[in-house]
């Protein structure tokens, strides 16, 4: 032990360090921060990490790395301004502060040469001035001898200098090479100004001279210049040299220049006008026409209201006026306003009687103005006797009544026929019909023209721009229009023109508003389809609706669109399309009609879409089907509504060959689907004809339609056979069998798409081996049995779910610190406030104790 003692002191003694052989020293950890992480079982070659811990080191290195970087963040989070730190190596680690600092005397000798190394001339080379070294120049050496001849004016010589300032003397005289062994006296002063004074005035005489010298060449150029001038005083005019000199033609560019510069420039227009402004200008116009025309059916005149100048003669002197009346206005005040519009109405109404009374006149003057002038012209001077005017008085008065009488029955006749003509006359306004009735007592009677513009002008006058409750009206009035043109449909004829005049203004009702009108529509349609049902629930089948269903189902397709995939009205219009072609059977010529129409507007539906219709085709097949005679020949089949034997199985065959050979292709009117009036024998067959060519137009819109189709072949193989071996050999017209060739030319000449199923071809099954099949083993234990992939896809969840705990331990830590900084900061600002509150007390204590103590000196005294 003592042995032992002895060691250590030497150690400390001698200041050796604490490790082995002079070696760094070990800093001696503390046993309580450090940690053991034993294990239960101990595995041979695994490699184990983590045996022992020091959480006291770590925390203390996690806290100094989130003070050094978090608190710096938190402290500067209200801080636009950066601090950047562009010392070179500063966070250097792996520098010593002796490189450090090399390093930055370096960089900063650097930054000071490149900038005074721009105007630093290259030593080597050697600048020269007149043969002179600039060097040697710069030295001022050389002595200015002022008798030289490159004396510089302005510049004093050395001898001025001297006499004027003294000093100098040695710079006085020249020296020549005689002169270095023998030196002259020195000039006196007086010798010195004498010489000095000559000097000025030999300069000055010399400068005199030169002067003199300068004017007379001056005086001589002038006078060579006057003789030139007179040899150079004839000119020729402007004109000549005007017409020598060619003008050049003027570039594309200078044109197109000057033209863009006389160019009309385009004036600012006004801006454009909202609907709702148009619509109000709309109807103030169409009430001043209504006005107007009440006005010519009462027989008033058009300038009742517009004073009309009085008529005057030409020799009249304006001198016959008498001033009977005091026109002068009398100053009143009415409630400290002065009162002046009762003056001005009585006056008013006093020069409208005054008026009245002057017409009145007037028109008696006028009537008698032809005798007057009659007679005035007897005389040779244009005057007559005063007695005989007096006497003629009385004779002209009785003709003058008479003329009088005449032009006034006259004008009364005129505005009969003017209030007439405006009774007749289409109103210009119209108020929004309540009821259908409304409408149709407005629109009954009137052509195709007059109930167009009562349409249009109700709704112009009705704009719901214009009033709050027009909106519900003219919603109304699309409904009541609805039903006007089914009424139509069923007049005898149908008034076509009408109602395909009436969708416009419907197209319109309906872009304004589209949810009443779908609902609207979607009314009509729903009460034909109820229709349908209780008919086929009551007798098995329905007959075909009026021709107004029709006609709605038509106006359907032109108001919303019809090639979307599923619309609120268009979708059940089309299954109510499908529910006829389906349900309704041919029972007459009438029947097919209908059927050809709904066949018409089934296909306006799907031009867009090409949408495939299975009715369609059965209808076509079966209208075919009952055009052809031959029965026992026929091998199709037909499917409902048509019936291959019965009594209307051949309902389109023609058996007169004078009608077939009078018949003349055109359009099939709906006059014959109204029903109203029974057809002749010849009508009967030419509406045969009609309806197999419309039939076969159809098709051949079908074909070309449907013809990409993959099973196209298979689909019009029916209608094929029927062409081809039956409609082929009937007798109908010459276009009947051309327009059936050239729909069996374009069936033939669609190409066929599908291609005819056949089995799968299999690979062979092999034969079975006795090869062992070999099965790597990656892995025994837990993941024995899985793939490299998901082995790989095991790790990476692994690892993410590692990294994702640590990265939620590592944000639970920061929120800690910052946290504690938080409260550290709230507890720093608490102790300062304490601490003033404190200090605030204690010198208010203080004032009341000298207070207190000066207020009992006052009592003492």
């Amino acid at each position: 032990m003592g042995k032992a003692k002895k060691v250590k002191a030497r150690r400390k003694l001698s200041g050796a360090p604490a490790g082995a052989r002079g070696g760094p020293a070990k800093a001696s950890s503390n046993p309580f921060e450090v940690k053991v992480n034993r294990q239960k079982f101990q595995i041979l070659g695994r490699k184990t990490r983590h045996d022992v811990g020091l959480p006291g080191v770590s925390r203390a290195r996690a806290l100094r790395k989130r003070t050094q970087t978090l608190l710096k963040e938190y402290k500067e989070r209200d801080k636009s301004n950066v601090f950047r730190d562009k010392r070179f190596g500063e966070y250097n680690s792996s520098m010593t502060p002796e490189e450090k600092m090399t390093k930055r005397f370096a960089l900063e000798q650097q930054r000071h040469h490149e900038k005074k190394s721009i105007y630093n001339l290259n030593e080597d080379e050697e600048l020269t001035h007149y043969g002179q070294s600039l060097a040697d120049i710069e030295k001022h050496n050389d002595i200015v001898d002022s008798d030289s001849d490159a004396e510089d004016r302005g510049v004093l010589s050395a001898e001025l200098t001297a006499a004027h300032f003294g000093g100098g003397g040695k710079l006085l005289h020249k020296k020549t090479p005689q002169e270095g062994e023998e030196q002259e006296k020195p000039k006196s002063r007086k010798e010195l100004i004498e010489e000095l004074i000559a000097k000025s005035k030999q300069e000055k005489r010399e400068r005199q001279a030169q002067r003199e010298d300068a004017l007379e060449l001056t005086e001589k150029l002038d006078q060579d210049w006057k003789e030139i001038q007179t040899l150079l005083s004839h000119k020729t005019p402007k004109s000549e040299n005007r017409d020598k000199k060619e003008k050049p033609k003027p570039d594309a560019y200078d044109v197109m220049v000057r033209e863009l510069g006389f160019e009309m420039k385009a004036q600012p227009s006004s801006r454009m006008k909202t609907e709702a402004e148009l619509a109000k200008e709309e109807q103030e116009r169409l009430r001043k026409l209504e006005a107007e025309r009440l006005r010519r059916m009462l027989g008033k005149d058009e300038d009742e209201d517009v004073k009309k100048p009085k008529h005057t003669s030409a020799d009249d002197l304006s001198d016959g006026f008498v001033l009977d009346k005091d026109d002068r206005r009398l100053l009143s005040y009415k409630d400290g306003k002065m009162n002046v519009e009762e003056t001005v109405l009585d006056e008013q109404e006093e020069e409208q009687s005054k008026e009245a009374s002057d017409t009145e006149s007037n028109a008696e003057e006028g009537d008698s103005s032809g005798g007057e002038d009659t007679e005035e012209s007897d005389g040779p001077e244009g005057h007559s006797d005063l007695e005989s005017n007096a006497e003629s008085e009385e004779e002209d008065q009785e003709p003058a009544k008479e003329q009088w009488q005449t032009p006034r029955k006259g004008l009364l006749g005129r505005e009969e026929r003017a209030g007439k003509a405006a009774r007749d006359e289409l109103p210009y306004t119209f108020a929004a019909p309540e009821s259908y009735e409304e409408l149709r007592a407005v629109l009954s009677g009137r052509s195709l023209e007059e109930q167009l513009l009562v349409v249009e002008r109700i709704q112009k006058c009705t704009h719901p721009s214009l009033a709050e409750g027009n909106k519900a009206k003219l919603e109304k009035l699309f409904g009541f229009l609805l039903e006007y043109i089914g009424d139509l449909a069923t007049n005898d004829p149908p008034d076509l023109r009408v109602i395909d005049k009436l969708v416009v203004q419907l197209y319109h009702l309906c872009q304004m508003f589209p949810a009443p009108a779908s609902e609207a529509v979607k009314f009509v349609l729903r009460d034909a389809m109820h229709e349908m049902e209780e008919m086929i629930e009551a007798k098995g089948r329905t007959p075909w609706p009026g021709l107004g269903v029709l006609i709605y189902l038509k106006i359907t397709g032109l108001l919303f669109p019809t090639s979307d995939f599923w619309h609120p009205v268009v979708t059940p219009a089309l299954v109510c399309l499908s529910q006829l072609l389906t349900k309704c059977p041919i029972l007459s010529l009438q029947d097919a009609v209908k059927g050809l129409f709904v066949c018409c507007v089934f296909l306006e539906y799907v031009t867009l879409s090409q949408r495939f219709i299975p009715e369609l085709i059965n209808f076509l097949l079966g209208i075919l089907y009952i055009a052809t005679p031959n029965k026992a020949s026929r091998g199709s089949t037909l499917v409902h509504p048509f019936r291959a034997l019965g009594k209307n199985s051949e309902l389109l065959v023609v058996s007169d060959k004078e009608d077939a050979a009078t018949w003349q292709r055109s359009s099939l009117s709906l006059r014959w689907a109204s029903g109203l009036r029974a057809p002749t024998s010849t009508e009967a067959n030419h509406i045969r004809l009609s309806c197999l060519a419309v039939g076969l137009a159809l098709l051949k819109r079908c074909v070309l339609m449907y013809g990409a189709l993959p099973s196209f072949h298979a689909i019009t193989a029916p209608l094929r056979a029927l062409l081809k071996d039956h409609l082929a050999e009937c007798s109908h017209p010459r276009e009947l069998q051309e327009l059936c060739q050239s729909t069996l030319t374009e069936m033939d000449s669609q190409k066929q798409v599908c291609r005819p199923l056949t089995c799968e071809k299999s690979r062979p099954v092999p034969l079975k081996l006795f090869t062992p099949r070999l099965v790597k083993v990656l892995e025994f234990g837990r993941k024995q049995g899985s793939s490299k992939e998901e082995q790989e896809r095991r790790r990476l969840i692994h690892k993410h779910k590692r990294e994702f705990k640590g990265a939620v331990r590592e944000i639970r830590k920061d929120s800690q610190f910052l946290a504690r900084m938080q409260l550290s900061e709230i507890m720093a600002r608490d102790a300062e406030r304490k601490r003033k509150v404190k200090q605030l007390f204690n010198s208010l204590a203080t004032q009341e104790g000298e207070w207190k103590a000066l207020k009992r000196k006052k009592f003492k005294k």
